[in-house]
């Protein structure tokens, strides 16, 4: 089993929120497909990296995670790229990590 998440940019690049329907649409994507959707949005993470330029950038990011028994990384990798584009971000994070139910 694996533990799929979404890292999202809580705001845009120009600081500005994102409309509530693109998550919204998400989490009902995510639930039809796989029965279920966990969204931390209440408490969003920062995320802090180096561009290329050496500029140290800062981001806040909301987490959507789903469990799922196989990774279909055709179907993860078209997501992924829609969502950059509709959130405008250049790259946005999905990584999956095995995990074992206790």
């Amino acid at each position: 089993m694996y533990l799929v998440q979404l890292l999202l940019p809580a705001r845009s690049n120009r600081g500005r929120e994102h409309p509530r329907t693109l998550y919204d649409q998400l989490a009902g994507q995510l639930t039809e497909r796989f029965g279920g959707v966990t969204a931390y949005t209440r408490a969003p993470a920062t995320g802090l990296w180096e561009s290329d330029t050496g500029e140290k950038v800062r981001d806040q990011v909301v987490v959507y995670e789903v469990m799922v028994e196989e990774v279909d990384r055709t179907w993860w990798a078209n997501l992924r790229a829609r969502l950059e584009a509709d959130f405008a971000q250049e790259e946005l994070v999905v990584r999956a990590q095995e995990m074992e139910r206790l």
